[in-house]
């Protein structure tokens, strides 16, 4: 594959990713409103919260370990030399494997949801709230079975070049979950929340069931542990499950701190992370999920030099959009936040707890993109370790930091959920800079100077989109936030974008050309 024909491939796959993915966190932004201005930031939406860490810890221990650095590259690699035969027992015996283990250890957590609710969450002091934590834990337990072979299908396509429908399942999950908050939650309750996480999760591997059976793979049931492929995986994954259990923990020390603080700091918490995600998953997730499959295809065949041109292409075009729509986030929380979420029992307290975490996790898009990106350039060379060497060391520094930061923060009198958010931005930059620094000089090289020149011409555009939206705020700070946000993304989008356009950046081109081709297509 030609480097030119790689990145546009890549760009042309992103963009169309970018779609569905955007269609998701609209999605979520719904269902956020909904839940918001139902439950506020209260209590049991703080337990809601963390008992939904309990089952996604499990996924992503589990299915999200194997799937995100092993088997991905692994079936694509075997695809790539036209073993179909091999790559479909292959995934039959991961699926086998994902499922047998998520049932087990979802059974297990469920009889000792007390025990974990008490020294894992910290929610032991209200007898209330520590059963309804319990309850709840118990119901989403079931959800993570069927992430589990929904994540694995997601693969299998992904590997197949084809990725609209998989990015469109996480709008199925949010579907799910406004069901529970619309027609469950009037009558169970937060209950209803729980139920709809369920049925989300349900609808999620639904979709994907069709397209699968287009594919005409077959299935086996084997766990198939003697073949040198299925070992291969558990290899590979073994690494990764160390690196995803300590960004769990950080997420885990987190909420054991938050649970200290001032009721809603774990939801101010949560919306504020999510928030940044979303920005974030459009960017870097989606891009991300598009190179995954070029840059395994291209270290199985042995072309190193179109891997590293299309890696210093991605990482270009990722900080093309990463850098505005942090900056964006930070100078726009307040109007944002409020237009979304301020109604019902959201009322202006929770705003502040929100903005205050989302200004101190949107600092950190930048970092979070690229490593986004970077990750996937090590897995698909088979390397687990690398990245998971760094990834402790660093979150190591993160649990130091989400301790020094809330203190400080407290000290201060600014609020301390705050310094849980600085800690985690800051640790994932020391990260992206050490996964940048090894791969770098790995590949010999990553075009530094295509990169220094994208960032500059990125800094530059964020500069004059910062002056336009810090005008807005100013001369219509008596506007409403339905008006003052619309007025802010708009004019500082166009005028970022504009000058994106006029400089006429490639990536930007072959991303915009990508989206109408696909379509004009349809």
């Amino acid at each position: 594959m030609k480097e030119s024909t790689a990145n546009k491939q890549i760009a042309r796959a992103a963009g169309t990713v970018m779609i569905a993915i955007l269609f998701g966190q609209i999605a979520g932004l719904v269902r956020g409103i909904l839940v918001a201005r139902t439950f506020g930031a209260s209590p049991e939406l703080d337990a809601f919260f963390a008992a939904n860490r309990v089952s996604e810890t499990l996924f992503l221990l589990v299915a999200g370990g194997a799937l995100g650095s092993a088997f991905i590259p692994m079936f694509t690699g075997l695809l790539a030399r036209n073993d179909k035969v091999s790559a479909w027992r292959l995934a039959s015996s991961i699926a086998n494997a994902v499922t047998l283990t998520l049932s087990l250890l979802a059974a297990l957590i469920a009889f000792f949801a007390p025990q974990v609710v008490h020294y894992t969450l910290g929610l032991s002091n209200d007898p209330e709230i520590f059963a309804l934590t319990i309850s709840l834990l118990r119901i989403q337990l079931i959800s993570t079975i069927l992430f589990g072979l929904g994540g694995l299908i997601v693969g299998i396509l992904n590997a197949h070049q084809i990725f609209l429908v998989p990015a469109l399942t996480p709008a199925m999950y949010q579907i799910g979950i406004i069901f529970g908050a619309v027609f469950l939650s009037p009558t169970m309750g937060i209950y209803g929340l729980a139920w709809g996480v369920v049925i989300g999760a349900l609808l999620y591997l639904l979709v994907l069931l069709p397209t699968l059976l287009k594919q005409k793979g077959t299935y086996t049931f084997t766990l198939d542990f003697n073949n040198s492929n299925t070992r291969q995986v558990f290899l590979l994954m073994g690494p990764r499950l160390l690196g995803v259990a300590v960004v769990q923990l950080n997420f885990w020390v987190n909420l054991r701190l938050a649970s200290q603080m001032p009721f809603g700091s774990i939801t101010g918490l949560n919306y504020g992370f999510s928030l940044m995600l979303m920005a974030q998953a459009v960017i870097a997730q989606s891009v991300a999920i598009a190179v995954m499959p070029t840059f395994s295809a291209q270290h199985a065949l042995g072309q190193n030099d179109e891997m590293r041109a299309s890696l210093a292409s991605t990482l270009r075009g990722v900080i093309f959009l990463a850098l505005p729509a942090s900056i964006g986030l930070i100078l726009l929380r307040e109007p944002l936040i409020s237009m979304l979420y301020q109604r019902g029992e959201f009322d202006a307290r929770a705003v502040q707890l929100v903005a205050w975490a989302l200004l101190w996790y949107a600092a950190g898009m930048v970092g979070h993109s690229i490593m986004e990106i970077l990750t996937r350039a090590f897995y698909a060379q088979h390397d687990t370790k690398t990245p998971v060497m760094i990834d402790v060391v660093t979150m190591e520094l993160n649990v130091v930091f989400s301790i020094l930061f809330a203190r400080l923060f407290a000290s201060i009198g600014w609020m301390p959920h705050g310094g849980l958010a600085l800690a985690n931005s800051f640790a994932t930059a020391l990260e992206a800079a050490a996964l940048f620094f090894v791969m770098r000089k790995r590949l010999n090289g990553i075009d530094g100077g295509q990169l220094v020149n994208g960032l500059i011409l990125a800094a530059l555009g964020v500069l004059s989109m910062s002056v336009v939206i810090l005008g807005c705020l100013y001369f219509g700070k008596n506007l409403s936030a339905w008006i003052l946000t619309p007025i802010g993304v708009i004019f500082g989008g166009g005028v970022y974008f504009s000058a994106l356009w006029i400089l006429r950046v490639p990536e930007l081109q072959y991303m915009v050309s990508g989206v109408l081709r696909r379509l004009k297509n349809r």
